[in-house]
C-alpha cells in the first residue's frame, strides 16, 4: 500500500476525536473509536488508554494488555514509515514524507518501555533502558529535524520568561508570535516559522485537500518532537545522582531548562486537542505539582502557580469534565492555601464521575478518578480531618492494586490521632497479611520495608512496658499517619493553626520537649514517659522542627513569634538530627532533618527578602546586605544537602525519595542565585 498524505491525515483526524473521549474521562467512547480502525494512530490510542490505566491505577492485569496493544502499534507505524519512506508524496513542504509515522512510532516505544518497568521486575528494567535508549534516537533525530534553529523562536503565551533571564537570546520565548509576527495561535498560519530542511533529491509536494486536516498533520509532527524531546530531558534531569550516571553510559544528556521549554511549545497546542499537547500539559503539571510540594522551597514560587494555573485552565477549558484537570486544580488550590476549596474540587469532581458512571459513560475513567480520592485523602490529613482521611484511604483498596498495606497503615495512623486505639489495632493486625498478597517478584515497595520495620518497633515497644504484644496500638504515640506524611511533605503547606494544634499534641507527650517556643505544651510529669525510644524523641523534634518553620514563614496573624518559631525550628531540626548515632529502627531521620535545615535557611532569607519589600515600596530591589546574606544561605543550604545525602545510603529506608527532593532543591537554589547573579 503507497504512502498517501490524506488518507494520514484522515486516520489522525478519527483517532483525535478518540482522544478527545479520554481526555473528557469517557473511556467506553474512547474504546469504540479506537478499535474502529487499526492504522497506526488508532492503534497507538488503544495502547495508550490501556497504558494509562494500567500506569495511573498500578493495574498489574492491565500491564500485558498495554504490551501487547502498544506491541501492535510499534510494528503498525514501524511498517507505515517504511512504506512512507518510499514515497514521493509528502504532507507538508516542511517536513519528510511519513514523519507522522516517526513520531508514532517514538511515542509506542516510550510507552511500552515504562510499561516494562511497571513490572518491577529485574528483565522488565533492562527491556525498559533498551526501550529508552531506542527512543532518545529517534527523538534526537526527530527534533534537529524538526526545529533545526532551536526553540527560541516559539512563544508560548501561557508561559512566561523567567524575570532572571540575562539576554533576550537565553529567553525561552521571544516577543513575536510562535508562527511569525501578528500570529498568536498554531493554527492561524499554515506557514511554520521552522527553516524546512532541504530535500534530498527532487521530491513533488502533494497537500493534503483540506487545510484542517493538513494542519493537524504539522501539529502532531511539531507538539509531538517537542513533546518527546522535552519528556526525555525532563526525566533524565530529575533521575537521582547515581541513576544519571548510569543513564549517561547510554550517551543521555539532559538540560531541565531546555526540557521545560520544549514542553511548553508542545503544550499550546493542547487548547487544539493535539495528543502530544495534552500530555505535554499533563506533564507540566505533574512537575510543577511535585517540585511545588516535594522541594521545600521554590525560587520564584509566584511564577510556577502562574503558569501551572496557565497549562491548567487552556486544558481544563476543552475537557472540563476530565478528572486529571479537575485533579491539578485542586492541587493548585491546596498549594496556594486553600485546601478547603480544593477538597470541595474534588468532591465535586467525584460526584460528576458518579453521575457520569449511571448514564451514556458508564465505564468511566476509574483510574484517574482514584487519583481524586487519593488526593483527597491527603488533604484530609494535612487538615487534621482524620475521620475523613481513613475513610478515603480504605476507599482507595476497592480502586486499585496498588499497596494496600501502605493505606492500612496511614488509616490506622488516623484512627491514632483520634485515640482510637482498637480502631487502628484491627487495621495494623491486616497489614502483614496485605503485603504478603503485594509481593511481586520478591520485590517490596520501599513504604512497604519500613512499614514491616515499624510494627516489628511497635511491638517490640510495647512488649518492653509489659502491655499485651497483641495490642500494640496502645503504645503509638505519634500517628504512623504523620510519619508517613513526611515523605510526603504533607506538613509543609498547611495554616499556622494546624501548625499549632499539631505542636500542642506532639509537645503534650512526655517527656518534654527541652525546647521552648510559644506554642509548646508542658506534658505532666510521669513515670512511665510516652516516648522513650531515641527513634520517637528524634521522630518527635522533626515534626516539631517543620511545623514550627511554617508559622515562622508566615507574616500574619502570627508574625509576632514568627522570629521565635524560626529559632525554635532550627533547634529541634538540629536536635533531631544530633540523635542520629542513637536511633535503631528509623536511620531515615537525620538525612531528612538536615534537608529540612537547608530549607530553613532558605525560607528564613525568603521572610527577611519579603519584610524588606513590604517595608520599601520606594525602591524594591534587594539591599547588598539582603544579598550577601542570601549569598551565605544559598552555600548553607548546599553544604546540608551534602551532608543529607551522605546520611542517606541505599540502606535508609525510602533514600531515593530524599535523593529525588534533594535533586529539586539544588535546582531551586541554583535558580535563585541566577536570579540573584550570585554564585555560591
Amino acid at each position: 500500500m503507497s504512502y498517501s498524505p490524506h488518507a494520514a491525515a484522515t486516520q489522525l483526524a478519527s483517532a483525535l476525536r478518540g482522544f478527545d473521549h479520554l481526555f473528557a474521562n469517557e473511556i467506553s467512547s474512547a474504546k469504540k473509536v479506537f478499535a474502529s480502525e487499526t492504522d497506526p494512530f488508532h492503534l497507538v490510542g488503544a495502547g495508550c488508554l490501556c497504558f494509562l490505566e494500567a500506569s495511573l491505577g498500578l493495574e498489574t492485569s492491565k500491564m500485558s494488555e498495554a504490551t501487547r496493544l502498544l506491541s501492535l502499534a510499534e510494528a503498525g507505524s514501524r511498517t507505515a514509515l517504511k512504506t512512507a519512506a518510499k514515497s514521493k508524496s509528502r504532507a507538508s513542504a516542511a517536513f519528510p514524507p511519513g514523519l507522522e509515522y516517526e513520531i508514532a512510532n517514538a511515542d509506542t516505544v516510550v510507552l511500552l518501555g515504562i510499561t516494562h518497568a511497571l513490572s518491577e521486575s529485574y528483565m522488565g528494567y533492562l527491556q525498559c533502558i533498551y526501550a529508552m535508549n531506542s527512543a532518545h534516537g529517534k527523538f534526537s533525530k526527530l527534533y534537529k529535524t524538526v526545529f533545526p534553529n532551536g526553540l527560541d523562536s516559539h512563544t508560548t503565551p501561557s508561559i512566561t520568561p523567567f524575570s532572571w533571564t540575562p539576554s533576550p537570546s537565553l529567553s525561552f520565548f521571544s516577543i513575536a508570535g510562535r508562527w511569525g509576527p501578528g500570529s498568536s495561535s498554531p493554527a492561524s498560519s499554515s506557514t511554520s516559522s521552522l527553516s524546512p530542511p532541504t530535500p534530498n533529491g527532487t521530491l513533488s509536494v502533494v497537500e493534503a485537500g483540506n487545510p484542517e486536516e493538513i494542519q493537524n498533520l504539522k501539529n502532531l509532527i511539531i507538539a509531538g518532537t517537542a513533546f518527546g524531546f522535552g519528556l526525555f530531558n525532563l526525566v533524565f534531569s530529575l533521575l537521582p545522582k547515581k541513576a544519571q550516571s548510569v543513564a549517561g553510559l547510554f550517551g543521555f544528556a539532559h538540560s531541565r531548562r531546555l526540557a521545560l521549554q520544549a514542553l511548553a511549545v508542545s503544550a499550546e497546542y493542547a487548547a487544539e486537542g493535539e495528543v502530544h499537547g495534552v500530555f505535554a500539559g499533563l506533564v507540566l503539571m505533574t512537575y510543577h505539582g511535585v517540585v511545588l510540594l516535594l522541594s521545600g522551597y521554590q525560587a520564584d514560587e509566584t511564577r510556577i502557580i502562574r503558569e501551572y494555573e496557565g497549562v491548567v485552565r487552556g486544558i481544563e477549558a476543552r475537557y472540563p469534565k476530565g478528572a486529571l484537570w479537575i485533579l491539578n486544580r485542586a492541587k493548585i488550590l491546596r498549594m496556594t492555601y486553600d485546601s478547603e476549596s480544593a477538597i470541595r474540587v474534588l468532591k465535586g469532581g467525584l460526584e460528576e464521575t458518579r453521575k457520569d458512571a449511571e448514564g451514556e459513560h458508564s465505564e468511566g475513567f476509574k483510574q484517574a478518578d482514584t487519583l481524586l480520592v487519593f488526593e483527597l485523602a491527603w488533604i484530609y490529613l494535612s487538615q487534621r480531618h482524620y475521620i475523613e482521611s481513613a475513610e478515603a484511604f480504605i476507599k482507595l483498596t476497592e480502586l486499585n492494586s496498588w499497596s494496600h498495606g501502605t493505606y492500612y497503615f496511614i488509616a490506622a495512623g488516623c484512627h491514632i490521632s483520634l485515640a482510637h486505639s482498637d480502631g487502628a489495632q484491627r487495621l495494623l493486625d491486616a497489614i502483614p497479611n496485605l503485603l504478603d498478597k503485594r509481593k511481586m517478584g520478591g520485590k517490596e515497595l520501599p513504604t512497604e520495608v519500613l512499614i514491616k520495620k515499624r510494627l516489628t518497633f511497635y511491638k517490640e515497644k510495647q512488649k518492653l512496658r509489659g502491655g499485651d504484644e497483641a495490642k500494640f496500638a496502645e503504645c503509638i504515640r505519634i500517628s504512623p499517619a504523620d510519619e508517613l506524611g513526611i515523605f510526603w511533605n504533607t506538613h509543609n503547606r498547611i495554616s499556622p493553626s494546624i501548625a499549632e494544634a499539631h505542636i500542642k499534641d506532639w509537645s503534650a507527650l512526655s517527656p518534654p520537649v527541652g525546647i521552648d517556643s510559644p506554642y509548646m505544651a508542658r506534658p505532666p510529669s510521669t513515670t512511665t514517659p510516652d516516648l522513650d525510644t531515641p527513634d520517637e524523641l528524634a521522630l518527635r523534634l522533626l515534626l516539631l522542627g517543620i511545623a514550627h518553620r511554617s508559622i515562622g514563614c508566615e507574616l500574619t496573624p502570627y508574625a509576632d513569634n514568627a522570629s521565635a518559631c524560626l529559632r525554635a525550628s532550627r533547634q529541634l531540626l538540629s536536635a533531631a538530627h544530633a540523635l542520629q548515632s542513637s536511633i535503631k529502627v528509623s536511620t531515615w531521620i537525620g538525612g531528612l532533618a538536615m534537608f529540612e535545615l537547608a530549607v530553613l535557611d532558605l525560607k528564613e532569607v525568603e521572610v527577611e527578602e519579603n519584610n524588606e519589600k513590604n517595608g520599601n515600596s520606594i525602591n524594591p530591589g534587594l539591599s547588598a546586605d539582603l544579598k550577601n546574606r542570601w549569598k551565605k544561605a544559598l552555600e548553607s543550604a548546599r553544604i546540608k544537602l551534602d551532608a543529607a545525602m551522605a546520611l542517606a545510603p541505599n540502606s535508609v529506608d525510602l533514600s531515593s525519595r530524599l535523593d529525588s527532593r534533594v535533586v529539586m532543591l539544588r535546582d531551586e537554589i541554583g535558580m535563585k542565585a541566577e536570579m540573584l547573579g550570585v554564585t555560591a
